[in-house]
């Protein structure tokens, strides 16, 4: 399994509404793709300019996969990430 959680930060304040809904987009495609077995996307409550994104793919290479597909390769790529920071945080799950 492959963990990936991002944290993305919207450059200039204008732009959050019209990146929210990028990425609810991004989100809603991505959960239909083979090997996604969780994506979900979080707006910070106490600064709405920074959005995370939550992942879990079966395979490393389901999330290769997924960055060809439309969700990132016609939305997330060209118009989210010209107007965000973005951090990846490629993870670990730690269980007891």
């Amino acid at each position: 399994m492959t963990f990936n959680n991002v944290v993305v930060t919207v450059k200039n304040e204008q732009d959050v509404p019209k990146i929210r809904s990028l990425l609810l987009e991004q989100t809603q495609l991505s959960r239909l793709e083979p090997g996604c077995e969780r994506f979900e996307l979080y707006q910070s409550q106490t600064d709405p300019k920074v959005f995370i994104l939550v992942e879990r793919w079966s395979s490393p290479e389901a999330l290769d996969q997924h960055r060809l597909a439309k969700a990132y390769s016609e939305i997330y790529k060209p118009k989210v990430l010209p107007k965000v920071d973005r951090t990846p945080y490629p993870c670990d799950l730690l269980e007891p």
